[in-house]
């Protein structure tokens, strides 16, 4: 068990710089949608917030060894 506490708590430092990142890019999108930003200023920070939030998860599914090889 302490191990698996130690495995997860590696994964969740190294990544915690990418999840502040997405985090913010989705509060940056929520912003925008509730200040009635421009349509094309909204939709890049959608596709900003979603391409980080699936690196995370693409991230932690790798840490985990749930994604097999490399995806170079």
């Amino acid at each position: 068990m302490a191990e698996l506490k130690r495995t997860l708590l590696g994964m969740a430092e190294a990544g915690e710089q990418l999840l502040r990142q997405a985090l913010e890019a989705i509060r940056a999108y929520n912003d925008a949608v509730a200040h009635n930003r421009p349509p094309a200023e909204t939709e890049r920070l959608r596709l900003e917030a979603d391409h980080l939030y699936q690196t995370v998860i693409d991230y932690q599914l790798h840490k985990a060894g749930a994604l097999g090889e490399s995806l170079h």
